[in-house]
């Protein structure tokens, strides 16, 4: 069977994520939704907003692209998309970078599913050992292409839930509000998958 993902250490060594904030303040997102709203009624206010979240966009992009020209330009839909959707956004306690994320990876499936390209994942080798540990106590080296290959049986939910956790290293809260879930949804849902690839891997 031919592998559907293009496994890509080089770009994880050298793209690192930026440190955003993990936690955003009930007053910050106060802030940010009055900032939000301004850019309702004034699309020249959405600037802000764009300038701040660009750079994060564009590396979550490009951790899945592996591919800068391609990677700016689904980072023009993306602003163009949630310019476009402004007016029907509704703060719902989550930061308004979730929604932006949410876009963002709609985006890239939609690119892959279309050209039928191979979706790149980023994978550090910190992240491989994390799911090591996670699914069992196995040895390391032994097991690493075993989880190389269930990875590639993933749907790509679940994929992008295991990438988002293990190599990007986000914590389940904001998992949750980029995927319009609970956090407990978001630790259910990866506890059930990393299940699965243990069956996988044995």
């Amino acid at each position: 069977m031919l592998s559907n993902l293009q496994f890509s250490r080089t770009l994880a060594k050298t793209v690192r994520m930026s440190a955003p904030k993990r936690t955003v303040s009930a007053a910050a997102m106060q802030e940010e939704w009055l900032e939000v709203q301004a850019a309702q009624k004034d699309p020249a206010l959405f600037r802000p907003l764009y300038e701040r979240y660009y750079e994060d966009i564009f590396l979550f992009v490009f951790r899945r692209t592996a591919d800068e020209a391609l990677t700016a330009d689904l980072c023009s839909q993306v602003f163009l998309k949630a310019m476009q959707g402004l007016g029907e956004y509704e703060f719902k306690g989550v930061p308004f970078s979730a929604w932006l994320y949410r876009i963002a990876g709609n985006e890239v499936a939609q690119h892959f599913r279309q050209y039928k390209k191979k979706r790149v994942v980023s994978v550090e080798e910190s992240g491989i050992g994390e799911m090591i540990d996670e699914i069992e106590d196995y040895d390391y080296e032994m097991y690493r292409q075993l989880l190389v290959k269930a990875l590639d049986e993933l749907k790509e939910d679940d994929l992008q839930m295991i990438e988002m956790r293990f190599f990007e290293g986000r914590p389940f809260k904001e998992i949750a509000d980029i995927l319009g879930i609970t956090e407990n949804n978001a630790k259910v849902r990866t506890f059930r998958i990393l299940n699965r690839m243990r069956k996988m891997m044995s």
